[in-house]
């Protein structure tokens, strides 16, 4: 039996730290109100220099620069700590970029917390901007909506699949189906199996899962992030304060009129 003792304590020990890293809580308290988040423990350089950050102080007296309703609120930049009323602010710090850790069982659904980011023409790589993060508010879709979504990004990509795999066999289907029924219904789910994997390994595509539908006709999202931004946490409390920030009166920048100030970041 020794022999068996220092694995499985072994084990027990990393199952702990596991538990611990995913247990990791922020505490983001602002002027108008206190939401709580969960770190991701599978993005760590994203955790890491966030939590690195918030211990330094550095999100500490900093603005929520950015708000659209029904989309997302962001803030932290180092230029908004006493900035003045009205002016422009949230450019973020180029210097503070580190690269993705894009993970496709996270999306953006209401409340998980990202990193921004510049534009492809300058930052092909899609780093994250981690001098700053973004909360997603979202939209609520109708399945309806999904379903169209879906159909737009996907018509191109099985067109092109179906002039490869079905318009040089047309004719010979089209015999089968009098003929032979059997082994016309043969080729046709052949020939849906070759444009459904196509489809799948074609960038561009768009396929929602059963848990990103779930999530975007209840709670809300916005799914046109997905795979953009890296997402590295997730509310678990303060949704209330998150709509009331998303909700603010805002100048043509999308700056709020009245300052909402985080006061401090905490990670616990």
């Amino acid at each position: 039996m020794k022999n068996y003792i220092i694995p499985v304590i072994g084990l027990l020990l990393a199952s702990t730290l596991l538990m611990n890293a995913q247990e990791k809580t922020v505490v983001i308290t602002t002027n108008i109100g206190t939401m709580k988040a969960k770190l991701y423990s599978d993005v760590p350089n994203h955790t890491r220099t966030f939590s690195d950050r918030a211990a330094k102080g550095e999100f500490n007296g900093t603005l929520f620069t950015r708000i659209i309703n029904n989309f997302m609120i962001q803030g932290g930049s180092p230029d908004s700590k006493n900035a003045p009323a009205g002016a422009r602010v949230g450019y973020g710090d180029r210097s503070t970029e580190i690269l993705p850790e894009f993970r496709e069982h996270y999306f953006s659904k209401k409340g998980v917390l990202a990193a921004p980011r510049q534009n492809d023409d300058i930052n092909p790589q899609k780093k994250s901007d981690m001098s700053q993060f973004f909360i997603v508010h979202g939209k609520v879709y109708r399945p309806g909506e999904l379903d169209t979504l879906e159909l737009v990004a996907n018509v191109p990509i099985r067109k092109k699949a179906m002039a490869q795999f079905y318009t040089p066999v047309r004719e010979e289907l089209n015999v089968l189906k009098t003929e032979n029924p059997v082994e016309y219904n043969k080729r046709v789910i052949e020939i849906n199996a070759k444009v459904d994997s196509v489809l799948r390994s074609t960038p561009g595509h768009l396929l929602f899962t059963d848990e990103q539908r779930e999530a975007y006709t209840t709670i809300g999202g916005s799914h046109h992030l997905d795979g953009q931004y890296t997402i590295f946490g997730e509310l678990t409390e303060g949704f209330d304060v998150l709509d009331k920030i998303a909700r603010q009166p805002k100048d043509k920048y999308d700056r709020p009129t009245t300052d909402i100030r985080i006061i401090t970041i905490t990670v616990e």
